[in-house]
């Protein structure tokens, strides 16, 4: 056994290995996996080894595509066999809008590369003749659906990594992890120690246990889960083709073929959380739970209903095996905040779908610095704080429960909440707010009017929250909407080196004292890595805000940053609030609560100064995401209850309305102002995006400056653009294409109907031949083409008087 290694992952799981595996392919061989068992022992053997591409995030599903694909490659590389089925996969559904749903997906899958299509009844039942479609509207098809073996496929990464020159030490428990003081750790184990520059962990079942020797509490909690496996069936003896593996949307099943039998597993409710309180060290290489057919009643009668030919079938195996889930169902990756060299591939709860993306990913991070391409749906820093114990047990539950029902983009599920409000929470909810989750906190998305329960029905096309919004948006546009803004990041920087530090971080010139500016911040690729807004309050003092679900993802980015000394930096999201007053009588409303000369004259645009409002000294900062004259209003929590019930009690006169985050983003989309995640993220870049007038190219250095400049020089493939489309009773979502005749040229970002323009809105990326006005373009929304057309400037104030006035 080696006493020293570049990178030592911990846990002999697929995942584990498929890291293991990757990190030899980028070049790195000085690497080892230590197994405190045989390899699989854990979740992996006892999979039901089922893949696929499809998932509900476009991130996940180019990861899982990406892990699909790579079997065949690897099973070539090894030369070990993993008893690889490409059956195909078709995907039910049972009810109309479990179809729409469908549908939209269909049309997403081409953005994303993949190759399904919609199917009816008869091609079901020909693809797979034991299922019953009396109620079936049609499936989804996908051809690179399949199954494997699991022990067979992560021997196959062992084998591949091992050839490469990786080291694999079986029966070799890690014991604990201790910092050597020089930016490695010192691996204990049970049969000696290593030196590693990095760890992964990659413990699955024991990935809390690996956590806490490093002072991490991971979100991730095991949950039982059944499958069965059936005798033979008659009618699958001589059958001419293998069944395809058949996922039930509606009925929460799923099934394949197993030898001439079935394997039929359910996701039954109640979910049933497992070692709560940690998973036992000796839980066995080969141990199952006890089965309870009793919680599987329900479940499989549905079972039996769809394939009816199961209720003659006798069962030969039933398998109670645990494997973990998160809060959100994705994986945890990348660097542990705070904890140089420690990084996580765990909580994945799909193994043999997401293990070799999650591989990749993982070694592309630790071999470059960051990964390709936008990862943030699996990164481990999207959770923070508030994920406590309790919170991760409620929210797996609940994910595990609802596992195959039908997620609406415009649905917040209730579990784990609240669990964090801000001061305007109980004032907003007796003014019958709805409201939304994010990073923990609640938040507004509208105001229902008072005689109506406030509840927004979920769907793919308008909800009930339509017309409320557009009351909200009109009234902001003629007089002015007041925003809880707390849901923001904000973040300080302070210290003789904070202007230095910033100016390096940022690739934009730092504003001078009482100035505010946009500031994009890049990663070393050159791609983005923020769109933040940066306030300059003294001259050694700087303020930045950001979008408020990124705080930990922000946090370990600006302190790994970061020079040693000179400069720190604090998070300051959960201690103060925000308020954002818009609109044509938003100058009038702030004179009245603040006393002081607020004209264009003595406060123009982007600029910031403290003052008094109402009773409190508080930040306001002259600017506005939605195009209108604007202020945000910035203090710590225990004020901001204080500033709002002065500030409305002040304007009732000027028609000033509460407006929920749906609003605002109806009235930045008239604009074609971008948001991060949707128009923003590490997938693009400044040229892309249209941010490139932020960049200060000029400047000695920054961050990603000379893949900027690159960047700057390479005439881009695609630009981010904004369509007017002829939409019905639904508009756009996110990832639909965008078509030019039957060619594929570009995909949304997102979309809201403008509803003070009086058009369906959508932004999003076009190839740079299309991105011309006159284009004849459509874009696919719920199954159906509409037109659009791309529109030279936004439909609302276009040259931008307003926000400036």
């Amino acid at each position: 056994m080696k006493t020293h290694l570049r990178v030592l992952v911990v846990g002999g799981g697929v995942v584990g290995c498929s890291v293991l595996y990757h990190l030899t392919r980028l070049g790195w061989s000085d690497v080892g996996l230590c197994e405190r068992k045989e390899l699989t022992a854990g979740s992996t053997w006892h999979a039901a080894g089922a893949f696929h591409a499809l998932n509900s995030d476009a991130a996940m599903s180019r990861l899982q595509a990406y892990g699909v694909g790579l079997y065949p490659e690897l099973q070539k590389i090894s030369g070990h066999c993993s008893s690889l089925h490409y059956t195909g996969g078709i995907s039910v559904a049972g009810t109309k809008a479990r179809w729409d749903l469908l549908r939209a997906d269909v049309a997403r899958h081409k953005t994303l590369g993949l190759d399904t299509r919609l199917i009816g009844p008869a091609e079901i039942r020909e693809l797979c003749p034991i299922m019953d479609t009396t109620d079936v509207f049609g499936a989804m098809y996908d051809p690179m659906e399949g199954h494997l073996d699991p022990t067979g496929a992560t021997l196959a990464f062992a084998k591949a990594a091992r050839q490469n020159g990786a080291e694999i030490y079986r029966h070799t428990r890690v014991m604990d992890l201790k910092p050597t003081g020089k930016g490695s750790w010192l691996v204990i184990t049970e049969r000696g120690n290593i030196e590693a520059e990095h760890v992964v962990n990659a413990g699955g079942l024991w990935a809390r246990e690996v956590g806490h020797m490093v002072g991490v509490e991971l979100p991730l909690i095991p949950m039982e889960h059944h499958y069965l496996i059936t005798e033979d069936l008659a009618e699958l003896t001589h059958a001419a083709r293998e069944l395809p593996v058949v996922v039930d949307l509606d009925g929460e099943m799923y099934l394949r073929q197993e030898r001439q039998g079935v394997l039929l597993g359910v996701y039954e409710t109640p979910a049933t959380p497992w070692a709560v309180e940690g998973t036992p060290w000796d839980y066995g290489d080969s141990e199952l739970l006890p089965p309870e057919l009793e919680r599987l009643t329900g479940a499989l009668d549905k079972g039996f209903r769809r394939f009816p030919t199961l209720n003659a079938a006798g069962i030969r195996k039933m398998v109670n095996g645990p494997f973990t889930f998160t809060p959100d169902g994705n994986p945890l990756v990348g660097p542990v905040p705070g904890i140089p060299n420690y990084w996580c591939a765990c909580g994945v709860m799909a193994g043999l779908c997401q293990g070799g993306g999650v591989g990749l990913v993982l070694a592309t991070w630790i071999a470059t610095g960051e990964p390709d391409g936008d990862a943030y749906a699996l990164d481990v820093a999207r959770f923070g704080p508030y994920a406590t114990k309790a919170y991760v047990l409620d929210k797996a539950s609940e994910f595990y429960t609802r596992r195959f029902q039908i997620a609406y983009p415009n649905e917040y599920w209730p579990a784990g909440r609240p669990a964090k409000t801000s001061a305007l929470y109980d004032r907003l909810r007796a003014r019958n707010a709805v409201h939304g989750v994010s990073f923990g906190l609640e938040y507004p998305l509208y105001f229902a009017p008072a005689d109506v329960p406030p509840k927004e029905t979920p769907s793919l096309r308008r909800s009930n929250a339509f017309e409320p919004v557009g009351t909200e948006c009109r009234a902001a546009r003629s007089h002015a909407g007041v925003l809880d803004a707390s849901s923001f990041s904000k973040y300080e920087f302070a210290g003789p080196s904070a202007e230095a530090a910033l100016d390096r971080i940022l690739a934009a010139k730092l504003p001078g004292p009482g100035r505010v500016k946009l500031t994009p911040m890049l990663a070393q690729s050159g791609r983005l890595m923020g769109d933040l807004t940066t306030i300059r309050v003294a001259p050694e003092r700087f303020l930045v805000f950001g979008s408020g679900y990124l705080q930990a993802w922000h946090m370990r980015w600006f302190k790994e940053q970061l020079p040693l000394a000179g400069v720190t930096v604090r998070n300051l999201s959960d201690d103060w609030g925000g308020i954002a007053i818009f609109g044509p009588k938003a100058r009038e409303a702030l004179a009245r609560v603040s006393g002081e000369d607020v004209s264009q004259e003595a406060f123009p645009f982007m600029t910031a100064r403290m003052m008094d409002v109402g009773l409190c000294n508080a930040l306001v900062v002259r600017m506005s995401v939605t195009g209108e004259l604007g202020y945000e209003i910035h203090a710590p929590q225990v004020y901001v209850g204080a500033i709002y019930d002065r500030l409305m009690a002040t304007t009732h006169d000027l028609g000033v309305v509460d407006v929920g985050m749906y609003a605002l983003l109806s009235l930045r989309i008239e604009k074609a102002f971008g948001i991060w995640t949707r128009e923003f993220s590490r997938d693009y870049t400044p040229m892309e995006s249209g941010l490139a007038r932020f960049i200060a190219y000029d400047k000695p250095a920054f961050i990603g400056r000379d893949a900027a400049l690159r960047d700057r020089d390479t005439p881009p493939m695609r630009r981010l653009v904004l369509l007017n489309v002829d939409a019905v009773d639904a508009d756009a979502s996110f990832y639909e294409p965008i078509w030019a005749g039957e060619e594929r040229v570009g995909f949304i970002t997102s979309s809201a109907y403008g509803h003070t323009c009086g058009r369906s809105l959508a932004m999003g990326y076009v190839s740079t031949p299309a991105a011309k006005v006159g284009t004849p373009l459509e874009v696919t929304i719920v199954g159906d083409r509409r037109p659009c057309r791309l529109l030279a400037e936004p439909p609302v104030d276009p040259k931008g008087a307003r926000m400036r006035a």
